[in-house]
């Protein structure tokens, strides 16, 4: 008969604390976004009748959704922001682990000088007006590349994805280069297929970094036929006049306070990763284990 653990009433009394205290700190980063939800389908006389704070609305309504959706600003900056976060993360991480594999190779000639070269740029980068001085003389202006092209590269995902190459048995490149496979075909058939869970969690990194992104679009950006969905956020957010970021006439928005189109702006920028987030999650629980040390 196996054993049953029983635990004590002092173990008993801590795991009730534990879960408690979790479940506050759950609630409250919870909350915002909740209420943000339900400010964005609220009638806003509502909100103002009820002091700014309520949790469960009497009414709904989709006007605010209806008016964003309809002005084609933000659908556009919505579709850009989808090209530039999926075409970003795929180059992303083509270009690291490019990178990363070959650094993961002791034997590589002058790999101790490039890692401390890397490395370097944590410490010390070129500064803001180098990067835009470069930005601008590279064509780069006015185009979706100018978003991508300045961080390829994330020195830290970097040094992630190069321990967790050399945390692969190397028996396993061996053999397939006994079987006759080349070095490229080693890590195209070998590697990748053991690297998803790093795959997914860099991938996760540099998705959300790329989805969150505007100061790129403000600095490198004069068409705002361009703008991302986070840009014409902070916009909405600093300007007084919502109908004119949204370009269309104020009368149109007589009905609808600018608090309600912000959140429902709010709202569309962050349900795709929210939504994106659990189908990577056991990736990525179990790439940061095993890409943070070496076994």
């Amino acid at each position: 008969m196996p054993y049953i653990f029983k635990k004590s009433i002092p173990d008993r009394i801590v795991d009730v604390i534990i879960y408690t205290v979790l479940t506050v700190f759950g609630l409250a980063t919870l909350f915002p976004l909740y209420y943000v939800a339900i400010v964005s389908i609220t009638p806003y006389t509502e909100v103002l009748r009820n002091g700014g704070f309520l949790l469960f609305p009497e009414t709904f309504t989709w006007d605010a959704y209806d008016a964003i959706f309809t002005s084609g600003v933000v659908p556009r900056a919505l579709n850009i922001t989808i090209l530039i976060t999926v075409l970003g993360t795929f180059l992303n991480l083509l270009v690291t682990t490019l990178l990363a594999y070959p650094l993961s190779k002791k034997f590589l000639p002058g790999r101790n000088a490039v890692l401390l070269g890397i490395v370097f740029t944590m410490l010390f980068s070129g500064g803001l007006i180098p990067t835009f001085l470069t930005v601008k003389a590279t064509g780069l202006m006015n185009t979706i590349w100018a978003l991508i092209i300045p961080g390829l590269v994330s020195t830290f995902n970097l040094l992630v994805m190069k321990t967790y190459f050399e945390s692969l048995p190397a028996e396993i490149e061996e053999a397939s280069k006994v079987d006759g496979c080349t070095d490229v075909g080693t890590l195209l058939r070998i590697v990748l297929p053991l690297s998803m869970p790093i795959m997914a969690t860099l991938g996760l990194f540099y998705g959300v970094n790329h989805w969150n992104a505007y100061f790129g679009g403000i600095m490198y950006l004069n068409d705002r036929s361009l703008y991302p969905l986070q840009v014409v956020l902070r916009n909405m957010i600093i300007t007084p006049s919502v109908s004119q970021e949204l370009s269309v006439p104020q009368s149109s928005l007589s009905s609808l306070p600018p608090e309600s189109i912000k959140m429902a702006t709010v709202v569309v920028a962050i349900v795709p990763i929210i939504a994106v987030y659990p189908f990577l999650q056991k990736y990525f629980i179990k790439g940061m284990l095993l890409g943070a040390v070496k076994g």
